[in-house]
């Protein structure tokens, strides 16, 4: 099979949409209270340097994804160990936010409806999407992305009339503290959750394309995340943007404009899941290559639908309720990702400069 090249447009889409993913439903940096804008900012900044340790893993072997590397990096035995924990890290992400999206609609729309009926309609989806290949997901993504920033910007015109300015003020009223909780928390979600690109990107054009692409990605996507929640904090509050379970759906609810623009929230509901799909399809597309590794296969597309099916499975059960998810999504899941996203890739990149004169000039080993 002949491999597949995106161009670096097309992996800043892909990044941007993964970035958007759950966070314009579920919000980040909560634990900032109405500073949280802030706390976002403080975590782009932080996450700046660790992407780029990412990018840089992957520039030093052009058209090689993370697995790959790790077996260069650490031989046989120890690489596949490592590559283990990623394939889990891929396949948990994906099942949270199939989880995450499940539960949603199931919340705000589909009452009578099982939530399973909703994970099964958008999983089949994903596992359609993954089997098509990266370079299908590229194209469509550009698409999407498209509509969704036209729609976003619309939606924070139209939510103009509810804002106010008060409502985040005064600005550090308690102090850096909790700026930093909630810069950590937006840091690994879902900023740093952007590792699953070094599990896929394996067809990025050159050397250069990873830094481009992860630079690029993190600043739209950053700032389009930072827009929605600072609108979402001027309409709601700081009560309601911390404790409603999804408060951009809450904050689109309040469009009425001379009772002509009501009940948009549920268009931009449906829009938003956009980046959703794309953030399971990475999440699934990086579990597959990581057991197409591990166990020596030939093509990761021949294990899409039963690893879809498990990812089905256990997000039904993962959770009891829509408040356990939020637990862990801002409570648990920072200190639990932190290995992955932050403490591996250091270790990796530290190994990869001791032994770089094995890699110079090679790209990486075969």
């Amino acid at each position: 099979m002949s491999r597949e090249v995106i161009s670096d447009r097309q992996g800043i889409v892909l990044v941007v949409l993964f970035v958007m993913g759950s966070t314009l439903l579920m919000g980040t940096g909560g634990d900032a209270g109405k500073d949280s804008w802030i706390a976002i900012i403080v975590g782009i900044i932080i996450a700046f340097p660790i992407l780029m340790i990412y990018a840089k893993i992957l520039a030093t072997f052009p058209g090689k994804d993370l697995f790959h590397i790790l077996e260069c990096v650490f031989g046989k035995f120890l690489g596949k160990c490592i590559s283990i924990l990623y394939t889990w890290l891929a396949f948990h992400l994906g099942v949270l936010v199939l989880r995450n999206f499940g539960e949603f609609v199931s919340t705000v729309s589909l009452l009578k409806t099982p939530m399973t009926v909703t994970i099964i309609g958008l999983a089949i989806l994903c596992i359609w999407g993954v089997i098509n290949g990266i370079e299908v997901l590229a194209r469509w993504a550009q698409i999407t992305l498209n509509i969704l920033l036209v729609l976003v910007t619309l939606t924070i015109l139209l939510l103009i009339p509810n804002m106010d300015i008060n409502r985040i003020m005064p600005i550090l009223s308690d102090g850096m503290k909790p700026i930093f909780r909630g810069a950590f928390s937006a840091f690994s979600f879902p900023f740093a959750e952007t590792i699953m690109f070094c599990l896929v990107f394996s067809s990025l054009k050159d050397s250069k394309s990873p830094y481009k692409v992860y630079t690029g990605g993190l600043v739209i996507g950053g700032f389009v995340v930072l827009v929605t929640a600072f609108t979402e904090m001027l309409v709601l509050g700081e009560v309601n943007y911390t404790e409603l379970f999804f408060p951009a759906y809450s904050a689109v609810s309040r469009i009425d404009i001379g009772d002509i623009i009501q009940r948009s929230e549920i268009i931009v509901s449906i829009s938003f899941m956009g980046g959703g799909f794309i953030k399971i399809c990475i999440c699934l597309m990086g579990a597959c290559k990581g057991i197409e590794k591990v166990f020596g296969l030939k093509d990761y597309r021949y294990i899409v639908v039963p690893v879809g099916l498990l990812m089905i499975n256990l997000s039904n059960i993962i959770y009891n309720n829509v408040r356990e998810m939020t637990q862990w999504a801002f409570n648990i899941w920072p200190y639990y990702a932190i290995v992955f996203q932050v403490i591996l890739p250091i270790i990796i990149l530290l190994v990869i400069q001791i032994r770089k004169k094995k890699f110079k000039g090679v790209g990486g080993c075969d």
